[in-house]
């Protein structure tokens, strides 16, 4: 006698081309359930109003003009690298070391300030500030690119550790240039001369940054969506095996997309020493060369849909600060409920890509059904 199986209360399907309208209506429904969390939460923990909470988190965000610009530029900062690190994911390499190549590129910025500022006229020595990060950055991923290429070593481990090579590098240069002697800052370069600083645009001190890393966005998405580049990259993503067939030289495509993505990291450490900070710290980049990657994933590497997700972050991220401060809160709740919507955007990511399945009888008998992929039975 055949063995009959019980069919499972649930089973999950995994979902094939789902319209982009139903994709971002379930990332909706998710943010409208993280701020019921959020205001259940809020109220329970501090007792205060969370209409109000929320109101003071916008206003921190967009309250006046000046928080308008601040949240533009960092909002251009954090879209710069997440763009930077989509070709690589495209290609399926796990490239976690935006950080590293950010603050090497910064670092070749404050060194170029720092030894040519004297000697070189204001637009001479941006270009070479320019050329230059671009060309570390871009080094400082091609050499884990380099090594995955020809040995198949893991770029996850190694572009981790770049990282810290990239700190220590930049520690030990702010004890070199530290000013004044014994501070351990370098201090703002060149705050006299403002040599190698980016001019602002009328009185808007971070349009230049905004308007570079608008058009960087635009230009990454039609490379990546319609140049013959951007296809040998999704078809290596997808298999190496059938790159290789089709004739794509996958080796030099490791190596050539790794050099683009590391040059823009570099050409993001540029601008913030060049457009914003005017200065280096071993935290210039902040963390945001990590936050960078979950940009990516969340906007499927799409640029397009990467601002938007970049702005939701950095409107977050202000308006944390902005709670703790209006109601003597500490940090880490603003934290706490931007880690309850980043955790409900997250998962709504499970629902776009499976579908969730309930057996229609309490008592029903299933066969095994033949055949059938991309099922997982709970």
């Amino acid at each position: 006698m055949r063995k009959e199986s019980k069919e499972p209360l649930i089973h999950i399907t995994k979902r094939r081309g789902v319209p982009w309208q139903k994709a971002w209506l379930i990332r909706i429904i998710a943010i409208a359930l993280a701020l019921v969390i959020c205001a259940i939460v809020t109220t329970a923990a501090t007792g205060l109003d969370p209409v109000g909470v929320y109101g003071t988190m916008l206003e921190g965000a967009f309250g006046t003009e000046r928080k308008v610009w601040i949240l533009g530029k960092e909002t251009a900062v954090l879209l710069c690298i997440s763009i930077a690190m989509a070709p690589a994911f495209r290609m399926k390499f796990w490239n976690l070391g935006g950080e590293g190549q950010v603050l090497i590129g910064a670092w070749m910025t404050a060194a170029c300030m720092i030894v040519l500022g004297d000697s070189l006229p204001g637009p001479l020595l941006i270009l070479v500030m320019l050329i230059s990060s671009i060309l570390i950055g871009a080094l400082w991923a091609g050499i884990p690119a380099f090594f995955k290429a020809k040995w198949n070593t893991n770029e996850t481990l190694f572009t981790l550790m770049m990282n810290y090579v990239a700190i220590q590098l930049v520690a030990y240069y702010i004890i070199v240039w530290e000013s004044p002697k014994g501070s351990g800052k370098v201090g703002i370069i060149n705050q006299m001369t403002r040599s190698g600083w980016l001019p602002s645009i009328g009185n808007y001190q971070y349009l230049l940054n905004i308007l570079i890393v608008a058009l960087l966005t635009a230009g990454i998405y039609i490379y990546l969506q319609y140049s013959k580049h951007g296809y040998e990259i999704s078809v290596v993503g997808e298999s190496q095996s059938t790159a290789r067939y089709v004739g794509i030289k996958v080796e030099r495509v490791i190596i050539r997309t790794l050099l683009l993505s590391g040059g823009l990291c570099g050409l993001c450490g540029f601008l913030m020493v060049a457009g914003t900070d005017h200065t280096i710290t071993t935290t210039l980049a902040g963390g945001r060369g990590f936050l960078g990657v979950m940009v990516a994933w969340l906007a499927q590497f799409n640029p397009l849909a990467m601002v938007l997700v970049s702005l939701l972050l950095c409107v977050l991220s202000r308006g944390a600060g902005e709670i703790s401060t209006a109601y003597g809160l500490n940090q880490s709740f603003g934290d706490i409920l931007t880690g309850i919507i980043l955790f409900c955007i997250i998962g709504s990511e499970f629902f776009i890509n499976y579908k969730i399945h309930f057996r229609k009888s309490a008592g029903g008998k299933l066969e095994p059904p033949a055949g059938k992929e991309g099922t997982e039975h709970v």
